[in-house]
């Protein structure tokens, strides 16, 4: 089997797509999106999604479906690209999990290799330079049943990073302790009130990575 990336990526522009400016305007959230953009291009790229409101947006969308409250729409590419999902199309990635929401576009996709993410990132932060790089997760190798995750450590700020490595290098999340909050605190020069707000907020960000 081979051993992929998974990818999750965020967007922080509304008028990234259509139905992220629709999530946006509705102040909904919207996770049911179906794509088939085509690496060639050669051939119609259409979206279609789920929606629980009436849609009136600027974009050319056509009704497909309709039950109870939740209504379906399809909208057609234009050539070129200008969205994250005709970009990845192009490398032929398809998106596993589309969430709009706040205003915020949450992708979800698959790299077959490390050097095939490195190219997708690259130029997703060429055409989008708001792109958020949220979690990368490499698939198991071989038989061993291992999740290994990228924390992105460039989250933490350096005194957060540096309450990090002092907690640890004292023993401070050992069991039992060979140092505690108000020991840790000390010799970062700090009051342990602060000692644990750094590391509060530190724990916040890896477990989110992490998690």
């Amino acid at each position: 089997m081979p051993t992929g990336i998974r990818a999750t990526v965020a967007f922080t522009t509304p008028d990234i797509c259509p139905i992220v400016e629709l999530s946006n305007t509705a102040e909904t959230t919207i996770d049911s999106v179906t794509t088939n953009v085509t690496p060639s291009g050669d051939d119609e790229s259409v979206t279609e999604f789920s929606v629980d409101a009436d849609c009136d947006a600027e974009a050319d969308l056509t009704p497909v479906f309709s039950h109870g409250g939740t209504n379906r729409y399809r909208f057609t590419h234009d050539d070129g690209v200008a969205c994250p999902c005709e970009c990845l199309g192009q490398f032929g990635c398809p998106v596993t999990r589309y969430v709009a929401q706040d205003g915020e576009l949450t992708l979800v996709f698959h790299a077959a290799d490390y050097e095939e993410l490195r190219d997708v990132v690259a130029e997703l932060r060429e055409r989008f330079p708001d792109v958020d790089i949220k979690r990368f997760v490499r698939s198991p190798a071989g038989e061993q049943s291992r999740d290994s995750v990228f924390v992105d450590r460039s989250k933490l700020t350096s005194r957060q990073l540096e309450v990090l490595e002092t907690a640890h290098q004292m023993g401070y999340f050992e069991r039992p302790r060979r140092a505690n909050a108000t020991e840790v605190a000390a010799a970062l020069g700090i009051s342990p009130s602060t000692f644990a707000e750094h590391l509060s907020a530190a724990q916040s960000k890896l477990f989110t990575d992490i998690l």
